[in-house]
């Protein structure tokens, strides 16, 4: 709908005596940014990890051999309040491992009676008989022992998954060695020793296993597991030396390389016409790489195959004491690994660690890296990594590790040299020109990431972010 101005109005206006800046703008050259991108971090792990050449595609983690019993967690199915234990994760028990009879793993499920606790709740009493064994489905568990003198000390903390009380299956003599008391609410089950041993009874197969599974520590081993290696020491005269050597694995993990791909796609317009001042198809690539790269250090994290969230040991899995990160949580998880490099966290777990810090009047230290001043605890940095994720009850991980092929920790994996390479392990390859007038360019990454040995890498779990407590 159009408005007539009359005569009076138009000379009431004020006439234009120079050039608008609106017109004038459709005739200058702008000065103007290079296409930004607010996807991009710091990705501190890519910059941190060594990374190695694997020519092969493929690299293969040789190790000392390790006599390997049930070490990993349980998983349960829920319907309602009803909880179940999933009949083959049974196997990870010490003495289940390996054993592979459904049916009787079904039988053992189905004597797994429920059991719903409430914080504050003792579960065992320490020095008392213990006759059962206790799987966690949900929540968090002090364990209580005795201190040096005398007091009352956490001795661990269980969560989802863990159990404990393995050894009173097949030990009648045995006893806690600890108070287990509910830090939150929570629900477990229990197979007691008697429903146990009835089912042993009625299968066979059950007790090959177990007489198989009662001569593993006749083998001899180290306090890791690792098969020892017989020395004598301390000794006088001519005696006679013990002989011995390294036992390898025989199956050692191999780590392929994985791949992150997209096709970049430019019209052969826009390349020809609007190439200046700054490069069309540059300036695309340079935000395709970006992304890629990205997604590299979102997958070395959590790829359920190489990430390093899934491939930490369960026995470097540690979990808070109170929820929060603590000062003595971090300590904890430094303790379980010596020449620890950096911890990592995402931002909004490092904000948490920063309130626990000044609720208790300390101050984290910085330390200078690649000319950053970092916050840091102990001297080990404390690096932002926003791909570690944050769960839908508001907590978080933390990780803490040490690199190198040298010092047996983490390392990248990666191969250069590939063809139409445009950054390290990274290709750039032309496609050709569709009947769309479109130029197609294959962005290719190559990565993967290794653990040389399990304490390279250590997890704080269930690191509570949210602000305050109730």
């Amino acid at each position: 709908m159009s408005v007539e101005t009359s005569p009076e109005a138009q000379a009431a206006q004020p006439a234009q005596t120079s050039l608008a800046t609106a017109a004038a703008r459709n005739l200058a050259t702008t000065t103007k940014s290079a296409p930004q991108m607010q996807e991009i971090t710091s990705r501190w792990l890519l910059r941190m990890l060594p990374w190695v050449q694997t020519s092969g595609g493929t690299y293969r983690v040789n190790r000392r051999l390790v006599y390997t019993v049930g070490d990993g967690r349980i998983e349960f199915v829920q319907t309602g309040a009803q909880v179940r234990v999933i009949p083959q994760e049974l196997g990870e028990l010490a003495l289940l491992r390996g054993f592979e009879d459904v049916e009787v793993l079904t039988a053992i499920a189905d004597r797994c009676v429920q059991r719903d606790f409430r914080a504050g709740e003792v579960l065992v009493e320490r020095g008392a008989p213990a006759a059962e064994i206790h799987l966690i489905a949900h929540g968090r568990i002090n364990q209580v022992g005795t201190g040096k003198y005398g007091d009352d000390a956490v001795v661990g903390v269980l969560a989802d998954g863990d159990r404990f009380g393995e050894n009173a299956l097949l030990d009648e003599d045995a006893t806690w060695d600890y108070t287990a008391t509910a830090k939150t609410n929570g629900t477990l089950l229990t197979l007691t020793r008697a429903d146990f041993a009835r089912i042993v009874t009625l299968s066979p197969a059950l007790q090959a296993h177990l007489a198989e599974f009662s001569s593993l520590p006749l083998q001899r081993q180290n306090e890791l597991g690792e098969a020892e290696i017989a020395m004598s020491s301390g000794h006088t005269g001519e005696v006679e030396l013990p002989s011995a050597f390294v036992d390898y694995e025989l199956n050692p993990r191999e780590y392929e390389l994985s791949i992150a791909q997209t096709v970049l796609r430019v019209h052969t317009r826009v390349a020809d016409l609007y190439n200046h001042p700054m490069n069309q198809v540059e300036q695309q690539l340079k935000l395709t790489v970006e992304a890629l790269r990205e997604r590299q250090e979102h997958e070395l994290i959590n790829n359920r195959e190489f990430g390093l969230l899934h491939n930490a040991a369960f026995d470097q899995r540690i979990q808070t004491h109170s929820g929060p990160p603590t000062p003595d949580d971090l300590d904890e998880l430094l303790s379980r690994r010596r020449d620890s490099e950096f911890f990592l966290a995402h931002p909004k777990a490092i904000a948490a660690i920063g309130r626990e810090f000044n609720s208790r009047g300390l101050y984290p230290d910085h330390v200078d890296l690649h000319g950053h001043k970092i916050p840091a605890w102990r001297g080990i940095p404390i690096l932002p990594c926003n791909k570690i994720p944050i769960n839908a009850d508001n907590t978080s991980s933390i990780l803490v590790m040490r690199t190198g092929e040298d010092n047996q920790g983490v390392i990248g994996l990666h191969q250069t040299g590939i063809p139409d390479e445009f950054q390290p392990s990274l290709s750039v390859r032309f496609m050709g020109i569709d009947e769309k007038a479109i130029i197609n360019y294959l962005v290719t990454a190559y990565y993967s990431a290794a653990i040389l040995v399990p304490d390279a890498v250590g997890v704080l779990e269930n690191v509570e972010i949210a602000h305050g407590r109730s």
